[in-house]
């Protein structure tokens, strides 16, 4: 009995130690990306930073546009349409258009609809699931959106990033990616806001751009 104690316990020790030594060989490759070393974080792909840069861009241009100046004061209502991804990377859109709502909403001059979008991560169900309790006992009905009080939206911002691949020579590759992005005005259809960002990014015929 005693023999089989000292087995169990040898066996369990062994088991955490090699538990412990292999977290620590996966945690040694891994490294937060700091201002010394985000040069070698750079890839040929889009990342996080490009998306920042990009969607701050626009934010600027769209504002210095005059677009969302309402006249009389107030706030334009802005649909998130879609954003179509022409590249050959798997990319979240909302990464570059998250930025930009954000920007939209806190410069006062655009408030963005969860009713509808283009694209139905953008749209918030509870809206229309909260509607389906109108006539349900277990809730107080005057605390219920009534019909006719969701608010359509003015404009609608759709975009499209695209991706372009050149041979420069000296075994090097220039990826350029475009992110545009387009402000329509949902009554006439004309477009009052458009922008483009361009970011190129030169990386070895060796590397990738997924």
């Amino acid at each position: 009995m005693i023999n089989l104690c000292k087995i169990f316990h040898t066996y369990t020790t062994a088991l955490i130690l090699g538990l412990v030594l292999v977290l620590t060989g996966c945690s040694s490759n891994v490294e937060y990306v700091t201002a010394d070393n985000a040069d070698d974080a750079i890839s040929l792909g889009l990342d996080s930073q490009d998306f920042e840069s990009a969607a701050q861009e626009a934010l600027n241009s769209l504002l210095a546009s005059n677009a969302l100046n309402k006249p009389g004061g107030g706030r334009y209502v802005v649909a998130i349409g879609k954003v179509i991804n022409d590249t050959t990377l798997r990319i979240d859109t909302d990464m570059l258009v998250k930025k930009i709502r954000i920007g939209m909403l806190q410069s006062g001059k655009a408030v963005i609809t969860s009713a509808i979008a283009g694209n139905s991560n953008n749209v918030d169900d509870l809206i229309y699931d909260v509607r389906e309790l109108r006539g349900n006992d277990e809730f107080k009905q005057d605390t219920i959106a009534g019909k006719g009080t969701l608010y359509a939206p003015d404009f609608s911002l759709t975009g499209k990033i695209l991706q372009r691949i050149s041979r420069t020579g000296k075994n090097k590759q220039l990826v350029e990616y475009y992110l545009q992005l387009t402000l329509t005005d949902i009554k006439s259809g004309l477009a009052y806001w458009e922008n483009e960002s361009i970011v190129r990014k030169l990386g070895s015929n060796k590397s990738t751009a997924w």
